[in-house]
């Protein structure tokens, strides 16, 4: 017992750094790998994105018990969740929020009523889809379709609804359409899942090249 109390003094600095260290990454900011292209072209495989832990609520360190409200996720936000559903964290994007009517007819989204407007192609990529711009009432992102309103290869996950999201909810929905697995297989995300939003890149390893750093990606806005 006495070697160990010495043992805590002599390093009491580095435990008190360590443990500041883990509150932080807790309940204030915190960085989050992105193993898969569920949200390509906006996320890619091997990217790190920095974590802003109190954009939604001030919680308690290493739990996920609010103390306060600070905002509510945005139409458009990008976020990262516990989901109970899928029994893992996932990043997506938030389309509907609570008490919206969202439906999908092949890959184009109504929102309230309100048909979203998507650009031409810009892309055409080796999986068959093509990248377009979304413009998401206000917020515009781009995302990866395989077809679109009848053009191109259109799959099951293309269309559903109308549906209304419940309160206290969120719909989210991948950028890389056709490979996601999102509300619509997981159904709406509730509000207490919500642990962050995400909103830069920080580091980028290619997982294809020997996970060399993709320098055009440090610090790269969302």
């Amino acid at each position: 017992m006495k070697k160990l109390l010495k043992l805590l003094k002599q390093n009491r600095s580095l435990i008190l750094f360590v443990s500041l260290m883990l509150v932080f990454r807790s309940a204030v900011a915190d960085w989050n790998s992105v193993p898969t292209g569920s949200m390509k072209p906006t996320i890619v495989e091997g990217d790190r994105l920095l974590v802003n832990k109190m954009a939604y609520d001030l919680r308690i360190p290493f739990t996920h018990i609010s103390i306060t409200q600070l905002a509510n996720p945005q139409r458009g936000d990008i976020v990262i969740f516990d989901s109970k559903a899928s029994d893992k964290k996932l990043v997506k994007r938030v389309i509907g929020l609570p008490s919206d009517s969202i439906s999908m007819q092949d890959n184009v989204l109504s929102i309230n009523g309100e048909t979203i407007a998507y650009s031409p192609p810009s892309v055409s990529n080796a999986d068959g889809s093509e990248t377009r711009t979304e413009h998401l009432l206000g917020n515009n992102h781009q995302v990866n379709v395989a077809g679109i309103a009848g053009q191109g290869m259109i799959t099951r996950q293309s269309s559903f609804g109308p549906i209304t999201v419940p309160e206290g909810h969120y719909l989210v929905l991948g950028d890389n359409r056709d490979h996601s697995s999102d509300s619509r297989m997981i159904g709406f995300v509730p509000r207490a899942e919500i642990v962050g939003r995400a909103s830069n890149v920080v580091f980028s390893a290619n997982y294809d090249n020997y996970y060399l750093p993709r320098q055009e990606r440090f610090f790269h806005p969302l």
